[in-house]
């Protein structure tokens, strides 16, 4: 078997590196010319670490990231800081912590050993233009450098992002809507944790003037927060920096300190209507977008392929029915992101956002009920450790 993976952000890497170690032909396209420093994605879930684990990745990741078992909703008008610890989930994964390690680097440590391997290659600088199917293979047509060059495989997967091509060529809807306002990325190195007590790695901080998330990666803090109804331009300047910061650090600090990133992207809730069309499978942002509030864009593609992957190596080597195995990828990965990842997302972002005195205290009800639970303390942390989601997709036949 041969396939040709679209895509060489952290979905498409694991795609890839899985098949090569099964014996599988790969070849990775990627439309630019390096893996770029993507500062969006950053949050490994444990689910997900056992997965790298089983490429034998894990430790190489671990020493990049770091380690974060307690996560904090915060209100900050209140003070008040419900904290919730992965460490009570010790007892079913080796892994009861969210690692904070930006997909850039899992990109490029992947990319390094498929390119490696004798059954992967790995093409910079190719942009696939056009495919088509036939009952033996797919036939893609790829923009190069100097060329347009022909290549042959058995199947292709889309993790070419939420642009995807391939999804618009195969002309899948792609459902959902688009959120008003922007999101907003701030990163820098000063210390935000010596004037917030108690501040944990994962921070989100309910407030109805403007909520915000506290995540720390090794050596920066990244603030996000909503923008609305101003320019970029003065979405990214100081002025903005400095009202940003204000409110968490204070005017004099607010105005010293220096960014590393500044970013603001649109964020979508959407889902195709297929993950599958004949021999081409979409995965990660190409099938599904939400916001990122609770880490679980990246962690929901890299599950997808884990479940593509796990099809496409059980026709190769098992002689499973292809059409039956890959129509089961399709169901059970849309009825996860239809049933669990837009649901708790969407719910995530409204309750910081609230907008009434009432709305917060009914949340922070809810989460002092959950925290003295223990039996709702412990679905809540398999919920937002994506552990649901993964039995769920597991149960769909």
């Amino acid at each position: 078997m041969h396939v040709i993976v679209v895509g060489a952000g952290p979905v498409g890497v694991v795609a890839a590196y899985r098949l090569v170690l099964a014996g599988i032909q790969v070849t990775l396209l990627e439309a630019n010319s390096d893996i770029k420093e993507d500062m969006r994605a950053s949050t490994l879930h444990p689910p997900s670490l056992e997965m790298l684990e089983t490429l034998n990745v894990f430790e190489a990741l671990d020493a990049q990231g770091l380690r974060a078992p307690v996560y904090h909703y915060r209100n900050r008008a209140t003070g008040e800081v419900f904290s919730f610890d992965l460490t009570e989930l010790g007892d079913m994964t080796k892994y009861p912590f969210r690692l904070q390690c930006e997909q850039f680097k899992i990109s490029r440590l992947l990319v390094k050993l498929i390119d490696a391997h004798e059954n992967g290659k790995v093409l910079f600088s190719r942009r696939l233009l056009t495919f088509a199917q036939d009952a033996d293979g797919v036939t893609a047509r790829v923009e190069a450098p100097f060329e347009i060059e022909t290549l042959r495989a058995d199947y292709i997967i889309a993790a070419d992002g939420a642009n995807s091509l391939i999804r618009k060529w195969l002309d899948i809807p792609f459902d959902g809507f688009t959120y008003p306002e922007k999101f907003l990325t701030l990163s820098t190195d000063w210390p935000i944790e010596t004037v917030i007590p108690n501040l944990a790695s994962v921070n989100y901080v309910a407030d109805p003037d403007e909520w915000c998330v506290l995540l720390r990666v090794p050596g920066l803090w990244r603030v996000l927060v909503p923008a609305n109804d101003e320019q970029d331009r003065d979405l990214l300047s100081d002025a903005r920096k400095i009202q940003i910061f204000s409110r968490l650090v204070g005017p004099a600090n607010a105005e010293a300190l220096k960014t590393a990133h500044r970013t603001i992207y649109r964020v979508h809730q959407r889902v195709a209507r297929q993950f599958r069309v004949g021999r081409v499978l979409l995965a990660g942002d190409a099938a599904h977008l939400n916001n990122p509030l609770g880490g679980f864009g990246m962690n929901a593609g890299i599950h997808d392929v884990w479940n593509l992957t796990s099809k496409l190596i059980g026709i190769d080597q098992d002689g499973l029915d292809a059409d039956a195995a890959l129509d089961l990828y399709d169901r059970q990965r849309r009825t996860v992101m239809h049933e669990f990842i837009q649901v708790q997302t969407i719910r995530n972002k409204s309750a910081l956002e609230a907008g009434t005195v009432a709305a917060q205290q009914n949340h922070q009800r809810e989460m002092a009920a959950i925290l003295a639970d223990d039996t709702r303390r412990r679905e809540y942390l398999l919920n937002q450790a994506m552990f649901k989601s993964l039995e769920r997709a597991a149960s769909i036949t």
